[in-house]
């Protein structure tokens, strides 16, 4: 687990354009800044060590959201991860844009930050068109 202190700074680039984002959800140099940041992506304690994995693919978390759809939930902070997730203690850092541009076709929303003040979330196609840069 990454432990600098980026990644606790609630003032991180990512958390000010997602802050951005909520005054104005058009706001394209928010939305940029976004795609080029990292996010946390959980990794389940009971998933095998990831050693042998190739470093460009990735597992991805599916939760179940409250309507019932499936949701990928990704963080900009170790505190917002801890706060959703705190039974979850490994993750790995990927570039949001990077993640975006081989999001899968089905039908997967992004949520960054969960059920924060900031958070948001966006359908397969959202996520495509948006931060896929």
């Amino acid at each position: 687990m990454d432990t600098s202190a980026a990644h606790n700074d609630p003032a991180t680039p990512a958390r000010k354009a997602l802050d951005a984002l909520v005054v104005n959800t058009e706001d394209q140099a928010a939305l940029d800044t976004l795609a080029h940041s990292d996010v946390l992506v959980p990794v389940p304690d009971d998933e095998a060590d990831s050693e042998g994995t190739a470093p460009e693919t990735v597992a991805l978390p599916v939760l179940e959201a409250p309507g019932g759809d499936p949701v990928v939930p990704v963080f900009t902070t170790e505190d917002e991860l801890a706060r959703l997730l705190p039974f979850v203690s490994r993750y790995r850092l990927i570039p949001l844009g990077a993640l975006a541009a081989q999001w899968p076709d089905e039908d997967l929303c992004l949520a960054i930050d969960g059920n924060s003040a900031h958070a948001l979330t966006l359908t397969a196609q959202g996520v495509r068109t948006l931060l896929a840069r």
